[in-house]
């Protein structure tokens, strides 16, 4: 689970924020999608940036990380996880489906992985979860 502080909590508001008001979203852009606003956040890069470093997809690039071994891998991805996002959390992210979140969601309806609103809602739902947690 994300580390629980202030600065991840702030990282998801200020995405979902970003996002509600308007911020360049495709789902199938790498540096633009729900992942790659995360990323724009935590790194401060761009999207081009981003996308550069990702090289594909989200989910093939957060493989590319081995929490035993260390073994390398992009940038962007060691940040976040740096920052204090798990490559779990990152690629349900990308496809909206962490069951911790989901059912919190207002609602409980069925969120789509490529929907700008969708995406602000499960952010939002999982900073409000993060910041009701124990720490």
């Amino acid at each position: 689970m994300a580390k629980l502080n202030r600065q991840v909590i702030e990282a998801l508001r200020t995405t979902a924020q970003r996002l509600a008001g308007g911020a360049d979203y495709e789902w199938g852009h790498a540096g633009a999608c729900n992942c790659g606003h995360l990323a724009q956040t935590v790194t401060q890069r761009s999207k081009q940036e981003i996308y550069k470093m990702v090289g594909g997809e989200w989910s093939e690039h957060l493989n590319d990380y081995c929490p035993i071994t260390g073994h390398a891998m992009e940038d962007v991805a060691a940040q976040m996880i740096q920052f204090g996002f798990t490559p779990g959390e990152l690629a349900d992210l990308e496809r909206l489906e962490d069951p911790r979140v989901l059912e919190r969601v207002p609602q409980r309806r069925h969120l789509r992985r490529n929907d700008r609103d969708d995406v602000v809602l499960y952010l939002e739902t999982w900073a409000s979860m993060l910041e009701t947690e124990p720490a």
